[in-house]
C-alpha cells in the first residue's frame, strides 16, 4: 500500500519516497486512531497526511521524552536543531531527518503556510517550562500552536468545495477538540510528567486542585470532586466537537469519510471514559476494536459512494460535453 499511495501521490525521488514512510510508520505505530482513518484517505493523500503527522510527532517526542534521559536544556536544544533544520528545508527542500525533509516536500506541495508551523514549535518549547494553566483562556492560546495549526495545516491537503477561509475555523476546531480529547484521556499520564492541561479554573469550579489529582493518582482511590470536574471536562470538549462538526460538510467530498471517521472515533474516546465512570487517573479509556471497525466499514461505504457519484458527475459532464458539440460536428 506504501508504494502505491507514494505513485498516486508523484513522490518518485527514492529517498524522499523513504521519507514519507518513515513519516507512514511513525504514523500507523503512535496513531492508530488517526491510522485508521487516514487509511479512508484518496491514495494521492495520504502520504501529505503521513508526513504531518510524522513531524508532529517527531517534535512531541522531543519534548517529552518519556525515558527521561534528557534535560529541558537538551530537549531545548534539540528543539532549536529541528526548528533550524526546518527552516533549512523548507527554504532548500534539504533537511538533517526524514520527517523533516518529508513535511517540507508536503508544505511545497500544497501551499501550506510557514507560520503555521512556527506557531506549532512555539507550542512544543513552552511545554518545556510550562506545567499548568490558569485558566481555559490561558490554555486555548496554547492548544492554537498544539492543535489548532494541525487542523490548518491538513485543510490545504485535504481540499474544500468552498472558500478555504470559510472552512478554517471548524477545521482548526476540530484540532483542539481532538486534543482535549487526549488531554482527559491522558491526565494521569500527564500529571506524572508533571503537568496538568485542564485548566485549573475548570478545576476549582469544583474544588480541584492538583495535590487532590495527585493524590488520586498515588493512592488510586477516587473522589467525587474530580470526577464531576471531568465530566466538565467532557462537556466543555464535546461543545468544541460540535463547533467543528459542521465544517466536515465543506470538505472535498472524498476526503469527508476520513474525517467523519476520526470525528467518530475521537467522539468515542469520550464515550469510553464515560462508560469508565471518568476514572481516566488510574486507567486509560481506549475505543473498542470491534467499534474502531465498525466505524472504518461505515467509512469505507462512505467512500465508496462518495467514488460513484464522483464518477457518474464526470459521466454527466462529459455528456453535456457531447451535446453541446454535436450541433456544430466540431
Amino acid at each position: 500500500m506504501t508504494r502505491r499511495e507514494l505513485d498516486a501521490a508523484g513522490i518518485t525521488a527514492p529517498g524522499l519516497r523513504a521519507d514519507y514512510t518513515r513519516c507512514r510508520e511513525l504514523n500507523a505505530r503512535h496513531g492508530r486512531t488517526y491510522f485508521l482513518a487516514t487509511r479512508l484517505l484518496p491514495l494521492e493523500r495520504r502520504s501529505a497526511v503521513h508526513a504531518l503527522y510524522g513531524f508532529a510527532r517527531w517534535a512531541d517526542d522531543i519534548v517529552d521524552d518519556l525515558d527521561r534521559n534528557r534535560s529541558p536544556h537538551e530537549r531545548d536544544l534539540s528543539l532549536k536543531r529541528l526548528e533550524g533544520d526546518l527552516a533549512h528545508a523548507l527554504r532548500t527542500g534539504g533537511g538533517d531527518e526524514p520527517v523533516v525533509r518529508a513535511v517540507a516536500d508536503t508544505a511545497g506541495r500544497y501551499g501550506i503556510e510557514v507560520t503555521l508551523f512556527e506557531d506549532f514549535l512555539a507550542s512544543m518549547r513552552s511545554d518545556l517550562t510550562v506545567t499548568d494553566y490558569p485558566t481555559y483562556a490561558d490554555l486555548r492560546a496554547y492548544m492554537h500552536g498544539s492543535a489548532a495549526v494541525i487542523g490548518l495545516q491538513m485543510l490545504p491537503v485535504l481540499g474544500t468545495v468552498g472558500p478555504r477561509e470559510e472552512a478554517a475555523p471548524h477545521a482548526a476546531a476540530l484540532g483542539v477538540a481532538f486534543q482535549l480529547t487526549n488531554f482527559l484521556r491522558d491526565v494521569g499520564e500527564d500529571l506524572d510528567r508533571g503537568r496538568v492541561y485542564l485548566p485549573a479554573d475548570l478545576l476549582a469550579a469544583h474544588g480541584v486542585d492538583r495535590p487532590l489529582l495527585e493524590w488520586s493518582r498515588r493512592t488510586g482511590r477516587q473522589d467525587a470532586r474530580v470526577r464531576a470536574a471531568f465530566v466538565a471536562a467532557e462537556a466543555l470538549t464535546r461543545d468544541v466537537y460540535r463547533q467543528a462538526e459542521p465544517g466536515i460538510a465543506m470538505l472535498d467530498p472524498r476526503v469527508r469519510p476520513c474525517i467523519r471517521a476520526a470525528f467518530t472515533l475521537y467522539g468515542g474516546i469520550l464515550d469510553a471514559i464515560a462508560r469508565q465512570e471518568y476514572t481516566v487517573l488510574h486507567r486509560r479509556a481506549v475505543v473498542s476494536r470491534p467499534r474502531r471497525a465498525v466505524t472504518a466499514a461505515a467509512g469505507i461505504v462512505r467512500v465508496a459512494g462518495a467514488r460513484r457519484r464522483a464518477r457518474w458527475a464526470r459521466a454527466a459532464t462529459g455528456a453535456v460535453g457531447l451535446e453541446r458539440k454535436e450541433p456544430g460536428h466540431g
